[in-house]
């Protein structure tokens, strides 16, 4: 179950999706955080900030809509309040940034940075994706050049390994993925949330407090659009190590990602409805490894038959 992303080794492919499982341990009490491959924190500004106005979830036929906003303590106090909790339960972090421009991008890798974090701490997710801002359709992770400039700026900042996440809406996704690599990126992180908007036909009014900015889908909908971003990127670009996450709900559905290239999974959505949720899915992992008589879940990387343009790694 050994899982290698960029120049880091985890014991196995399975982490929880940033956003999903809080700042710190609030997981702890229904699994045992060190048995995950990592626990990716709620993203991090390096200020506090408050995040959208309600409402900010809305249920859908196959998931839901989000528009909380990034709400967060800012990295310093992340690090000094949060960040112990996480770390006693012996888990391995991967801490999770974002910014509105390129300066606030290396301000959060800077401060991480400045806070002294322990060896627990394996990797930083840089998020480019995040619909659920003022920045609405326009992102980081839209642009090559945008996605390179910020990566860049975080890579200065921050010595640990980075891992980019990227939007699904991109319009050439591996390009993206691959100016997010060049510019100092181990890994992408494939994909954040879909923009979506939700309307109530009744009051006809918006259904969640962003208004018109909408806000990002996720859950079960989302998950072929996760496999078709791995895949078009694995196809694309072989030897950069990617992390699928998107709809992540049993271990078939995460073996379903690393066929497609992943070299690692995220769980989300699904702890909403099951806190125990990533651990379930580690477990069925390597049931389904088992089951396919393999020593390990690595070789099967890219591994779909039918398609000579892929290849296991």
């Amino acid at each position: 179950m050994t899982a290698r992303v960029g120049s880091v080794t985890l014991p196995n492919p399975v982490m929880t999706a940033s956003g999903t499982a809080g700042h710190g341990a609030e997981l702890a009490p229904y699994l045992d955080l060190g048995g995950l491959g990592a626990v990716v924190v709620k993203s991090l500004h390096a200020d506090p900030w408050p995040g959208n106005a309600p409402v900010r979830l809305h249920e859908t036929a196959a998931g839901m809509i989000n528009s909380v906003g990034l709400q967060g303590p800012g990295v310093a106090a992340w690090a000094a309040h949060d960040l112990p909790a996480l770390t006693a339960t012996g888990a391995r972090v991967v801490a999770s940034i974002w910014g509105r421009t390129v300066a606030e991008y290396a301000g959060a890798a800077a401060a991480l940075g400045a806070a002294g974090l322990p060896d627990a701490v394996v990797a930083v997710e840089v998020n480019l994706s995040c619909p659920n801002t003022e920045s609405g359709r326009h992102l980081f992770a839209h642009s090559a050049a945008d996605t390179a400039a910020a990566v860049r700026a975080a890579a200065r900042a921050c010595s640990l390994p980075l891992w980019a996440k990227l939007s699904p809406n991109a319009g050439d996704l591996a390009a993206v993925a691959g100016a997010a690599h060049d510019a100092g990126a181990e890994a992408v992180t494939l994909v954040n949330t879909v923009l979506g908007l939700a309307i109530d036909p009744e009051s006809r009014r918006f259904r969640l407090g962003a208004g018109a900015r909408g806000g990002g889908l996720s859950g079960p909908a989302i998950h072929p659009v996760a496999v078709r971003a791995v895949f078009d990127v694995h196809r694309a670009l072989p030897e950069l190590p990617i992390v699928g996450v998107g709809g992540v709900a049993s271990g078939a559905d995460a073996a379903e990602l690393i066929l497609a290239g992943a070299s690692a999974v995220q769980v989300g959505t699904a702890t909403f409805a099951d806190p125990r949720a990533a651990g379930r899915v580690r477990d069925e992992l390597a049931a389904w490894a088992a089951r396919q008589g393999v020593g390990a879940v690595a070789d099967l990387r890219g591994a779909v038959e039918g398609d000579e343009a892929v290849t296991a790694h």
